[in-house]
């Protein structure tokens, strides 16, 4: 009997498997990415050169060891040319990142923000919605103050010339790093782009603010931004993870200015915690600005995170300086502004 044996030829290697190899490669073999490599890995990522089963395997090797500050420097490199975002200098004072979502309390952050654009303060707000189920997302809220969010960055430019204020939702500049945020519902856990899109700042404004929910993540933010040459930014542990100081507690901030790193403790702002309200009702937003109701707690959480971003802006020296602009800022506001829908 004749048996023909066929050879099989060995297939090649596909070009990401090296990626995924060094961080998968057991306790001892894997390691982090260099800058480069996290450079190189996310671009083939961005420009759809990786199979659906490596992004999975990808994001879930990275998410169980966490970034490190050069990966993320890389993965933010990586995007930044994927998306085409040059950034137009000059046109942005402030960008803030709004990925979390709010589950416990009003998003009281963005009145924050408006609080400084009616100032003078040119803030671009960035973010994405709906991947959290039971989450009160920025772009769903701006409604409640009789604002639209921008459909493109053109037209994010054209709501900071006319308002100095802008919000752009994540899958108008980077359609793809928004599909992998998507993705949550299906690996149940975040992945390292909800991390890397806080840090992108498309309009590569001077001043940054970040928010995040792990502390562990406050000094990989703040080396990152060393790292990528950020001349000012700020990072916080949020409320729900917003960019937003909650004022029943301290708040450490660390910042990086032209370089130096540095870390600063704001102390609470009331000596008792407030009793967190039942309901969430997003149309108290316009009513509180418009001085129709008073909630305690939210306005010294909008003038407390107002502070925090006047300091980082250098409008401020010292903390007892940037809370009182902030509650100037408060008092002196035009209360006929954002009646909502």
């Amino acid at each position: 009997m004749n048996f023909t044996h066929h050879e099989q030829t060995p297939r090649p290697e596909h070009p990401f498997a090296q990626y995924i190899r060094i961080l998968g490669k057991g306790k001892k073999g894997s390691r982090p990415f260099t800058r480069d490599e996290a450079y190189q890995a996310m671009k083939m990522i961005l420009a759809d050169e990786v199979l659906p089963v490596q992004l999975g395997a990808f994001l879930m090797l990275m998410r169980v060891k966490e970034e490190t500050p050069e990966e993320l420097a890389g993965f933010v490199l990586a995007a930044r040319e994927s998306c085409h975002l040059a950034g137009d200098n000059n046109i942005v004072d402030l960008d803030w990142s709004s990925y979390a979502g709010k589950r416990r309390h009003l998003p009281w952050f963005l009145l924050s923000a408006l609080l400084l654009a009616e100032n003078g303060i040119s803030v671009f707000m960035h973010g994405a919605g709906g991947h959290s189920a039971g989450r009160l997302y920025t772009q769903d809220m701006l409604k409640y103050l009789g604002l639209e969010y921008a459909s493109s960055i053109e037209q994010a430019k054209q709501q900071l010339e006319q308002q100095r204020f802008s919000y752009l939702p994540l899958e108008h500049f980077c359609p793809k790093l928004h599909e992998i945020i998507e993705l949550r519902p299906i690996m149940g856990l975040r992945s390292p782009v909800h991390t890397l899109v806080r840090m992108i700042n498309p309009f590569n404004a001077e001043y940054s603010i970040q928010g995040i929910f792990h502390p562990g993540y406050r000094p990989v933010h703040q080396q990152a931004a060393a790292l990528l040459q950020q001349p000012h930014a700020a990072v916080l542990k949020g409320e729900g993870g917003e960019t937003e100081r909650n004022p029943d507690m301290e708040c450490l901030v660390q910042s990086v200015h032209n370089g130096e790193l540095s870390d600063e403790n704001w102390p609470a702002l009331f000596s008792r915690r407030h009793v967190k309200s039942g309901q969430l009702d997003p149309r108290q937003l316009a009513l509180i600005w418009q001085g129709t109701i008073e909630d305690e707690f939210g306005e010294a959480s909008i003038t407390g995170t107002a502070a925090i971003a006047l300091k980082l802006l250098g409008k401020a020296g010292s903390q007892q300086q940037a809370q009182q602009l902030a509650t100037d800022y408060w008092l002196g506001r035009d209360k006929q502004k954002y009646a909502g829908s």
